[in-house]
């Protein structure tokens, strides 16, 4: 596994997190005063960064982020795609993320892209 894999794994794992574990996962993800922007977001470090994670998950409860295709990285810079996973198996939602890293492995900045969400 290459450390853009790890990073990747842990930013999923974060994502994935139950409010007891949700903390921990963050720091263990992301640096401390980390940056993540996405259309529906701008947040700076772990406590904002988990409660934009707490609210992705009660707006969609029950559901899982997972990768989608393959992990692509060159410097300290981490391409990839996810889907969001309903329980019933579809994945309504679904983007790429790019992520800069920082010389411990974890997350500094996040650049989030929206391709496929819901119709409201």
């Amino acid at each position: 596994m290459t450390a853009y894999d790890d990073a990747v794994q842990r930013y999923f794992a974060a994502w994935n997190a139950g409010p007891e574990e949700l903390e921990k996962a963050v720091a263990a993800a992301f640096t401390d005063g980390a940056a993540y922007t996405d259309p529906l977001a701008d947040v700076r470090g772990h406590e904002q960064l988990a409660a934009a994670i707490a609210g992705a998950q009660q707006q969609f409860p029950g559901f899982t982020f997972r990768p989608a295709g393959a992990v692509d990285g060159h410097h300290a810079l981490v391409r990839f795609g996810w889907e969001l996973v309903a329980p019933d198996g579809s994945a309504p939602v679904a983007g790429f993320d790019v992520a800069t890293l920082a010389e411990d492995g974890r997350i500094a900045s996040v650049s989030g892209f929206l391709d496929r969400v819901p119709a409201v």
